[in-house]
């Protein structure tokens, strides 16, 4: 297998993991992959051809460059919509190996109603809490992202970071890899779930400054591992969906 064609099972996989996990909407959503050493991307695709996000298969993922074009026409498909979310983190971002825009119903919820997410739990899990302690930025627009401008927008305002949330919509992350960007969507949807069913329950109480710095100290705050593939929580995933 070419390395191209692994990374499209790679893009096809994290797909599969993802709305497996009910973490977006069929048919909405899409995972992409820089090419190593090229200003080319992998990138789920759309089209009468395509399966739905659950069910994608390699042959689903199209060749795009950093303009948002299909580079080889035999491939059946057409780039999504918004694949300016992928070709602008891309550009702007040269550590970004991989970009994922879906939409969790629950972290969208809390962007339609301005309610930050709390650092309520820790030990629960330390990876979803570093997310919060990097800091996680708001693109307060409910607007496809159709275009380069726009495209430039989300990208100015999510920075340096990996993941932004985007109210009314869904989210974007980033990651030097197709599954460390997959955890990187996971974990806030976890965090997310938590917040929400805590409020369910009462009010929720961050956990104290104490604990946090505690956490800091001990690399919460250090992001995706950068094997993430190799990582027991993403062997999990593959599990889940026969792989």
């Amino acid at each position: 297998m070419s390395e191209v064609d692994e990374l499209k099972e790679r893009v096809a996989l994290g797909c599969r993991v993802l709305a497996k996990l009910n973490l977006t909407r069929e048919p909405a959503g899409h995972v992409s992959a820089r090419i190593p050493g090229t200003d080319r991307v992998l990138i789920r695709g759309r089209g009468e051809t395509e399966s739905g996000v659950r069910y994608t298969k390699p042959e689903d993922v199209i060749t795009v460059d950093l303009d948002g074009k299909k580079v080889d026409e035999s491939e059946t498909n057409s780039a999504p919509r918004e694949v300016f979310i992928h070709t602008w983190m891309y550009r702007t971002r040269p550590d970004v190996q991989s970009v994922i825009h879906i939409h969790p119903s629950t972290v969208v919820l809390f962007t339609i109603c301005g309610k930050p997410l709390l650092p309520i739990y820790g030990a629960y899990d330390p990876s979803s809490l570093g997310l919060l302690l990097r800091g996680i930025p708001l693109f307060d627009r409910s607007i496809l992202i159709s275009n380069d401008g726009l495209g430039k927008e989300l990208a100015a305002t999510m920075g340096d970071k990996d993941i932004c949330l985007m109210r009314g919509h869904g989210i974007t992350t980033t990651g030097p890899s197709v599954e460390a960007a997959s955890l990187t969507a996971i974990r806030i949807n976890e965090l997310a779930d938590m917040n929400y069913r805590a409020s369910l329950l009462g009010t929720p109480r961050p956990i104290s400054d104490a604990d946090l710095e505690t956490f800091k100290a001990q690399g919460a705050a250090a992001g995706a591992p950068r094997d993430a593939a190799s990582d027991a929580t993403w062997l999990t995933y593959k599990e889940m969906v026969g792989e």
